[in-house]
C-alpha cells in the first residue's frame, strides 16, 4: 500500500507567479515546498495551513537533512546561470535573488547558531509565545491544531537543549549577560500562574460562533497542555542554561564572535548575509565613525536651536534626563503613536504612487518580552487579510520612553517605513512568493531608516524637538556600525560599546543596554540599517543630478519599492535603468 501524495501548497501558484522559464519554475516550486515543510510555523503565517499542527524539528539529523536539501537547491540555482542569460529581466532577477539567499544561508552554517544562541529574544519561551500569538485561530479545528502543536513543545525544547550541550562540548556558548537576561525572562514567566502566560491567552477569548462547549473544551485543553507539558520543559531548559551554560558564558572581550570557534568566518558570513555585499569589519567601522562625526555636529546645532544647549554633551544630557521630555503613561504613549501614524497615512499619497491596501494597526509588546526588548518593532501582515500589519510599541516603564523619539520611531516601523514597504511587497502581482515575504536586510532596514529623514521632507515632524529624535536615531544607527564591528571583530567589551552609544546618542541607558545585548546575540544585523540608508540616499542623489527638474520623487519611490526587498546591487541596477529611461523620455 502506497502513501497518498501530499497535498500541494495552497500557495503553489504564488510560488512561481510571473516566472516564465520552465526550469526556474520547477526550481521555485521545489524550493517553496521545502521551505513550507521545514518551517511549519512560517508556513502558517503565510497562509499555508497544511502544517498548523506542527512545530519545526531541531535535532541534529533534521538540521543536517535541511542543510543538504538547501545545498542541492543552491546547486540547481547556480546551474541555471548560463541559461538565464537568455531570459527576461524578471526571471534573471529572481534566479539571482534565490541563489544569493541560499548561498548566504549556506555560508552561515559555519556559525552553528543552534549550538550557542541564547538571549531574551531567542529562546523557547519567546518562540512558543510568538507561535501562539500568530496562530490562525478561527475554527475549532484551528484550536485543535494549536493544542497538537503545543504538545510538541517538550520535543522542540529537548532538541534545543541537546544542540546547546553539543555546542558547549565544542567550545561554543552564548554571552553570559544574554543568558542572564533570558533567565530573568524565564524566571518571571515561570513564577506566574499558567493562566497569566501569553501562551494561554487564547483561552480567554469569546468564541460565540463555535459549537456549544467547544470553546470551553479548547480553553481547558490549552491550559492543560501549557501547564503539563510546556512549563516543565521550559523549566528543564532554564536549569540547563543556569547550571551548565552560564558558568562558561562569554564575557569581556570574548562576548563577540571572536570568542567563538570560527568566529571570524562567522562574522564575514553574517556581513554578507545582512548586507548582500562583502565588506570588511574595518571598513564598516570607519564608515560608522565618519557618520558619527557628521551627525554629532548636526545634533549639537539642532540642540542649540531647540533646547538652548551649548554643545553635544549638554544636548544629550538634557534629552536623556529632562523628565518633561518623557511619557508619563502607556496610554499617552499609545495615543501619540496613533496620532503619528494617522498623520503619515494622510501625507503618503503626495509622495508615493504605490501604496499598500493592507492596514497597519498599533499593538503593545507583550509583558513577558517588554523589559528585555527594543522600543518597538513591526510584525508583517498575514497574506490574504488574516492579520494586518502590526506596529508594536513598548509601554513598559513609559517614564524611560522619550517623547522626542516617538515620531521618528513611528515613521520607521509603520508608515512610510516597514509597513509601507513590506505590505507593498506582499501585494505585488506577478512576483514569486519568496520575494514577497523575505529579502535583503539592508534593503528592508535601509528603506525604513531612509523614511525617517524623508518624513521631514514630508512635513511630518511636529517641531525641532522631534527632529532631535530623528537625528539621534540616525546617530543610533551609525553607532551600530562602530559597535557591532567593535564587539565582533575588534575586541570591544560590552562596557565599551555602551559607553560609545551613551556618548553619541540620546538613547536612555536602559535602551542602550538592551541594544548592545541585541548586537551581541544577533551579529551583523545591526550593520544593515546605515549601509542600506546610505545606498538609497546615494541613488536618489544620482537620480536628482541626472534628471534635474524632471526628477519625480513618487516615481523614484515606486521603482525602489516595486520589486520587493531586493539586494542592494539589484536595487542599483533597477534605479539606474529607471534613470536612463526617464532621461531618454525628457
Amino acid at each position: 500500500m502506497t502513501s497518498p501524495e501530499p497535498a500541494p501548497s495552497p500557495l503553489a501558484a504564488d510560488a512561481v507567479a510571473g516566472v516564465t522559464a520552465p526550469a526556474l519554475r520547477a526550481l521555485l516550486a521545489d524550493h517553496w515546498e521545502w521551505t513550507m515543510r521545514s518551517s511549519p510555523t512560517w508556513a502558517s503565517r503565510l497562509g499555508d495551513h497544511r502544517f498548523d499542527d506542527q512545530l519545526p524539528r531541531r535535532d541534529a539529523a533534521s538540521n543536517a537533512r535541511h542543510a543538504e536539501a538547501r545545498r542541492a537547491l543552491l546547486a540547481r540555482a547556480r546551474a541555471l546561470a548560463v541559461e538565464a542569460a537568455a531570459w527576461g529581466e524578471p526571471d534573471r532577477i529572481t534566479r539571482r535573488l534565490l541563489e544569493d539567499e541560499l548561498a548566504a544561508a549556506d555560508a552561515m552554517e559555519v556559525c552553528r547558531l543552534e549550538e550557542w544562541v541564547v538571549s531574551a529574544g531567542n529562546n523557547p519561551l519567546a518562540e512558543l509565545s510568538d507561535v501562539v500569538t500568530q496562530h490562525h485561530l478561527v475554527t475549532p479545528a484551528d484550536g485543535a491544531n494549536l493544542i497538537a502543536r503545543l504538545r510538541q513543545a517538550p520535543r522542540l525544547i529537548d532538541e534545543t537543549i541537546a544542540n546547546l550541550r553539543r555546542g558547549l562540548a565544542a567550545g561554543r556558548v552564548a554571552a553570559a549577560e544574554g543568558m542572564r537576561r533570558a533567565l530573568a525572562q524565564l524566571d518571571g514567566e515561570l513564577a506566574r500562574p499558567t493562566e497569566a502566560w501569553a501562551m494561554t491567552r487564547p483561552a480567554t477569548a469569546a468564541r460565540a460562533d463555535w459549537p456549544d462547549g467547544a470553546a470551553a473544551r479548547f480553553a481547558a485543553e490549552l491550559r492543560e497542555v501549557v501547564e503539563a507539558e510546556a512549563r516543565p520543559a521550559l523549566a528543564r531548559y532554564r536549569a540547563v542554561v543556569h547550571d551548565e551554560l552560564l558558568p562558561r558564558g562569554r564575557d569581556g572581550a570574548r562576548e563577540g564572535l571572536s570568542g567563538l570557534p570560527d568566529g571570524e568566518a562567522c562574522y564575514a558570513a553574517a556581513i554578507q548575509t545582512h548586507l548582500g555585499l562583502a565588506r570588511t569589519p574595518e571598513a564598516l567601522h570607519a564608515l560608522g565613525l565618519a557618520e558619527i562625526a557628521r551627525i554629532d555636529a548636526e545634533l549639537a546645532a539642532l540642540g542649540a536651536r531647540a533646547l538652548g544647549t551649548p554643545d553635544l554633551a549638554s544636548t544629550i544630557d538634557r534629552l536623556r534626563t529632562d523628565p518633561a521630555l518623557y511619557f508619563t503613561s502607556g496610554d499617552e504613549l499609545l495615543a501619540a503613536a496613533g496620532a503619528a501614524l494617522a498623520r503619515a497615512e494622510a501625507a503618503v499619497p503626495r509622495w508615493f504612487g504605490l501604496q499598500p491596501r493592507t492596514p497597519c494597526v498599533i499593538a503593545v509588546i507583550p509583558d513577558h518580552e517588554a523589559p528585555y526588548t527594543t522600543v518597538a518593532y513591526y510584525q508583517p501582515p498575514h497574506p490574504g487579510g488574516a492579520k494586518p500589519g502590526e506596529y508594536f510599541v513598548n509601554t513598559y516603564r513609559p517614564e524611560v520612553r522619550p517623547r522626542f523619539e516617538l515620531e521618528a520611531l513611528s515613521w520607521h516601523e509603520a508608515v512610510p517605513g516597514h509597513h509601507t514597504q513590506i505590505a507593498i511587497a506582499q501585494e505585488l502581482g506577478e512576483v514569486p512568493a519568496f520575494r514577497k515575504h523575505g529579502g535583503s536586510t539592508a534593503y528592508v532596514e535601509g528603506w525604513a531608516l531612509y523614511t525617517e529623514r524623508l518624513a521631514d521632507e514630508m512635513g511630518l515632524y511636529s517641531g525641532d524637538l522631534d527632529r532631535l529624535g530623528m537625528v539621534s536615531y540616525d546617530a543610533w544607527r551609525a553607532s551600530r556600525l562602530v559597535v557591532d564591528t567593535g564587539l565582533h571583530a575588534l575586541g570591544w567589551t560590552r562596557a565599551q560599546a555602551e559607553a560609545f552609544m551613551l556618548a553619541h546618542t540620546a538613547l536612555t541607558p536602559e535602551n542602550v543596554r538592551n541594544e548592545v545585548d541585541r548586537y551581541v546575540g544577533w551579529p551583523g544585523q545591526a550593520l544593515a540599517y546605515k549601509v542600506g540608508q546610505l545606498e538609497v540616499l546615494a541613488l536618489r542623489a544620482q537620480a536628482e543630478a541626472a534628471l534635474g527638474a524632471g526628477f519625480d520623487v513618487r516615481g523614484f519611490h515606486d521603482v525602489v519599492l516595486g520589486a520587493g526587498a531586493v539586494t542592494l546591487p539589484i536595487l542599483r541596477d533597477r534605479v539606474e535603468a529607471w534613470i536612463a529611461a526617464a532621461a531618454a523620455g525628457q
